[in-house]
């Protein structure tokens, strides 16, 4: 019963703190993009603003692990010498996201 009752709580305070998390993070891009709009006023400042926060923001870098996963991928019909070369090249470079 208290693993339950633990795991419940657990799925409660997920549930409460995602709307929180996302409301600050939506707090954040404002405060920034009214940084970026600096002195512009009326339409333009509107249209800065509403490009500024429908921007998607800018792709995390790869980790190594997900590297790995795709260059495996993309050498499944590669074999020996050929894919060990093939990996070494894709691992080092830097994949497009």
């Amino acid at each position: 019963m208290k693993i339950q009752s633990a795991i419940a709580a657990l799925v409660l305070g997920a549930v409460l703190v995602s709307p929180a998390f996302a409301e600050n993070s939506q707090q954040t891009r404002m405060a920034d993009c009214n940084k970026q709009a600096g002195d512009k006023k009326g339409d333009e400042r509107k249209a800065f603003m509403k490009t500024c926060l429908s921007a998607k923001p800018a792709a995390a870098p790869m980790t190594q692990q997900e590297k790995m996963k795709v260059c495996n991928t993309k050498a499944a019909d590669k074999k020996g010498d050929e894919r060990k070369a093939f990996m070494k090249s894709c691992l080092s470079s830097a994949p497009a996201n």
